[in-house]
Parts: C-alpha cells; structure tokens; sequence
C-alpha cells in the first residue's frame, strides 16, 4: 500500500502523517482490516525517520483507529462511522465566505472598558501572592468573607448604602444574580422592566418563567406602574439604553409606591462610578436603607469584563430564607480573583484606578461629543450623555436604524440597534454608541467616517 501524504504548514511531521491517515479512515479511502505500511517502509517513502512514523502510528492507534497484530503490522480498524462521515463532508462541501464583521475597524460597543489603564502590575502582584496551594479550594457559595465585608465599606462610602456583610452575595455578573433571586422568588412573581431596558434582563426573567411587565421611562426615569407587579428592575443611575438619570422627585416618589404596594425594587447601579454632569444623587438603597430596595453592583466597567464579578445587597429579611434557598449551591466566582479583589479595594487600590478611569473617559467622552458636533448636522441628537461609557444618538427621518447600522458595516463600524431594548416595539430609529474601549484617534477617525457615509 502507498500513502499520498505532503508535509505543508509548521506543525510536526507526525501530527501530519496522523491526520492525514485519520482523514483518509474517515472518507473510506482506506477500508476496514486494510494494512499498513511496515513503519520503515513508510518512513523511506515519506523519507522521514522511523520515529516519526512510530510516534503517528501509536496516536493512531491510541485513538482506536487502527489495531496491531504481533509480528504482522497495523491494520485499520473495524467501526461504524457514517455519522463521522457526513460531519466531514459537510465540513469539506461548505463553502468559503467572508465574515463582513472580520472588516471591523472601530468598534463603538458600550460593553469594553479601556483595558490599556488597568493596572495590571498590581493585580499580578496579589494573583502572586493568593494564588497558592492553600487558596485553591472552592469558595461559599455566597462569596469569601472578606471581599462581602469590602464591598459593604465600598458602597458604604461610595453610595451611601449601610448594610453588613452577610446581606452581600458574589456572583459573576447581573444575569446570574438575577437568575439566583428569580429562582428564589418563584413563578408566580410579575416583574416590571424599563422600556426600553437590559434585554438581556428581560430574557433571563423570562427563562425563568416569570411574567414582565414594560414601564414606559420618560425624561424622569422609570414611570410609576400601573399595574399589579411584585418586583420593578430599574437603572436610575444611567438608564439602559436612554442614559437618563432618575430624578430625585422620581425616586422619593418610586419608594413610596414601593411601600404602599410591598413591592421589591431591584436598583442596577449600572455605570454609577462615571458621572459626568450634575452633582450626585443618592441611591434608591441609600435613601430606603435597603427595606424595600434590593442593590446590584458590578466590577465589568470600573476594572474589567472578563473578570465575571459582581454583587448583590439583600435587605436583611430575605437573607436567611435566601440562604437557605440556594444552601446546596456552589460558588460561580473564582475564590483567587475574590482575595485578589478584596485586596484591591482595601489597599485603596480600587479608589485609585476609579479616579484615573474617571478623567480618561470624561476626556474620551469629551471628545466623542465634539466629533459629533464638528461632523454630524443637528438632524443627528445625542442622548443620555450626563453619565455612563455609551450615549445614543438619534437619526434624522430619511435614515432608519437598519440603513444606518448597514452603512456603518460596510466602512468597517460596528454600532448597535436601540430597537432591540424594547419590549413592544418603536418607531425612533436610533444607535447606540460607546466609546470606553477606544482610543481618542480612533473615536475622532470612527465619527468622521460614520458621517461620511449617514450624512445627507
């Protein structure tokens, strides 16, 4: 038997010679009990070492591609494979395209942060020292102890909102803390979301079985309910996608439905730390001292996205049915990032990169502002950009948000669809535009050749 085989690419000889006989099993080049070549004679006609062939033949074998016989050789072994056999021709029969998002020059999502300012040094130094033989064990469930107490003093002195320790539980991220508390609640809770809002809120509610309810928002934030709702998620301090900021009349006014009704607030803190215009306003938890408010909080836009940590403040009498509600579950956050984490903050190395984080994205805000200006004509209106790394930028009426995101693509722009935030529907063609993982340059090039291609 002869074996077309041609060496092409870096990898090694071997893993060649390998795939290319695990290839030829699988198309039914070579058949069933069909012998080899001895591991000399191939290697003299491949003009490869003996090892070489040795090291691809015992791979083979292995995998039970083949099977030996004592003092005869390697034959190819007996299988069923025809579901092997159709993966690989639909593979081989796909044709080829290009991928139009592979063209992708600027990229305005509003979920990247500017990864060049974290301080990565300092976070090596502490992965240094927890990452230990004596730290490699799971977590609680509900998050280390000693990170729950430093959020509590974070929030404390950053929000205003007192709480101890043991109402904090860790998660990695607000879809799997949402996720833990609808499974608490129950089915039967009716939830009431902004519209437009977080979709990806919406659908984990959903998932879990729970009915929702659209709140229009207005100037003020979220509307008051109208209807019958046991749980209302909001973002007052940047709303998602529209970028107000709650008002503090609207806020006074939502807790007071909230008590007359009994119902739970979930208040998402979402891009809190960055605030650009006005003095602060207080938290809904900081002004209800968590009775009625339940407080998410996320590290994704003050450090980093992919470090997966957040966390959630109970008030103190759902703690104890909540613990023992999820008491068989295990932790979903790394217990090396929590100790890392919780170093971070109470070194005060936390406070320090927000601050840094604070000028950098008020210069590139800045910057995206005035590049709109200079090239967009006022048909184009920018929203919510009081706080928060995104703003939202309305269209004149002879561009829809389809055209616009098309237009966008082909110049090699990505932007986002505002439309897919709401619930029922809307006939306001707007874009969402963040700006936190881009450079200066490239937030000044991006807009200008945006409106090269929206401008009338």
């Amino acid at each position: 038997m002869e074996l077309s085989i041609s060496f092409t690419g870096n990898s090694a000889k071997y893993i060649q010679i390998y795939e290319e006989i695990k290839h030829s099993i699988l198309t039914k080049r070579l058949l069933a009990h069909e012998q080899l070549p001895s591991k000399r004679a191939l290697a003299q006609m491949l003009d490869v070492s003996v090892h070489t062939i040795k090291e691809a033949y015992e791979q083979l074998l292995a995998e039970g591609y083949i099977y030996s016989k004592e003092r005869s050789g390697y034959y190819i072994a007996p299988f069923e494979f025809d579901w092997l056999q159709q993966h690989v021709e639909q593979q081989i029969a796909a044709p080829s395209t290009t991928n139009p998002q592979d063209n992708i020059q600027f990229d305005f999502t509003n979920g990247h942060v500017d990864n060049e300012a974290f301080p990565y040094a300092v976070w090596h130094k502490l992965m240094k020292k927890h990452f230990n033989c004596d730290n490699l064990s799971t977590s609680p469930w509900e998050g280390e102890t000693v990170l729950r107490m430093e959020i509590a003093r974070y929030v404390e002195r950053s929000r205003g909102v007192v709480c101890d320790a043991s109402q904090v539980f860790i998660y990695s991220g607000t879809q799997s803390q949402l996720l833990a508390l609808c499974l608490f609640l129950g089915s039967t809770t009716r939830v009431g979301l902004e519209e437009p809002g977080f979709k990806r809120v919406r659908a984990i509610i959903q998932q879990c079985g729970l009915s929702t309810e659209a709140i229009p928002v207005d100037n003020s934030g979220i509307t008051l309910p109208l209807k019958t709702i046991h749980m209302l998620y909001t973002t007052p301090a940047h709303q998602f996608p529209l970028g107000m900021i709650m008002t503090m009349e609207r806020r006074a006014a939502l807790l007071q439905w909230a008590i007359s009704n009994e119902t739970l607030i979930i208040e998402d803190d979402y891009d809190s730390e960055f605030r650009f215009k006005g003095l602060p306003i207080p938290s809904l938890a900081k002004m209800d001292q968590l009775q009625h408010v339940i407080y998410f909080g996320t590290f994704s836009k003050t450090l980093l996205p992919s470090l997966r940590i957040s966390y959630m403040i109970l008030p103190k009498s759902l703690v104890a049915p909540f613990m023992t509600f999820h008491q068989e579950q295990k932790s979903v956050v790394s217990k090396v990032d929590q100790l890392v984490l919780a170093d971070f903050l109470a070194q005060g190395q936390f406070d320090k990169h927000l601050a840094k984080m604070r000028i950098i994205y008020r210069k590139k805000q800045q910057a995206l502002l005035t590049s709109i200006s200079q090239h967009f004509s006022n048909d184009f209106q920018v929203i919510g950009e009081k706080s928060g790394l995104h703003i939202v930028l309305k269209l004149p009426h002879y561009l829809t948000e389809k055209k616009a995101i098309q237009l966008a693509q082909e110049v090699g722009i990505r932007v986002y669809p505002c439309s897919t935030a709401y619930q029922n529907g809307t006939n306001e063609a707007m874009v969402i535009i963040g700006y936190g993982g881009l450079t200066l340059g490239q937030i000044n090039d991006g807009i200008a050749l945006l409106a090269s291609v929206w401008q009338r």
